[in-house]
């Protein structure tokens, strides 16, 4: 069956101009055309997309993800490449996930100490000064993106 990119957008939730800045770069290249140019994309076309999606969801930038689909597209001589950037890419998903989970230890950590310190206050009237900061909410400059 075929589809055209109003129909995709309609069923993935992608815009028509997503689905055209894709193709544009590459990224859908089994896409054909039809005798008016319209783009017509088929069941296998929705899969790559589906992965597409999938990789710029977990944050690998399109430039790899072209450089994926290329590879693929030159078939089975390529495989040692492409497990290579997937499993650089996951690497680096691992450390974020990591760094996320420092992260939420930190921000759980305030807001426990603000509830505590909300009970105190709804307990007693009046709040009792403490730093906010529990002892095991080390965190770095480089866990947080700070823009300057």
């Amino acid at each position: 069956m075929e589809y055209t990119v109003h129909e995709v957008s309609q069923q993935t939730g992608i815009s028509p101009y997503t689905l055209r800045y894709y193709d544009k770069l590459g990224l859908l290249p089994g896409i054909r055309r039809d005798a008016n140019g319209v783009r017509r994309f088929t069941d296998s076309d929705l899969e790559w997309l589906d992965l597409i999606c999938c990789l710029k969801s977990a944050g690998m930038p399109l430039r790899q993800i072209k450089t994926f689909v290329c590879l693929s597209h030159e078939g089975d001589r390529t495989l040692e490449q492409r497990c290579d950037l997937l499993f650089a890419h996951r690497d680096a998903m691992q450390q974020e996930i990591q760094r996320l989970q420092r992260l939420f230890g930190v921000v759980t950590g305030k807001a426990q100490c603000y509830q505590e310190q909300l009970e105190r206050y709804r307990q007693h009237g009046s709040l009792v000064e403490s730093s906010g900061y529990p002892a095991s909410a080390k965190i770095s400059r480089e866990d947080c993106d700070y823009d300057g």
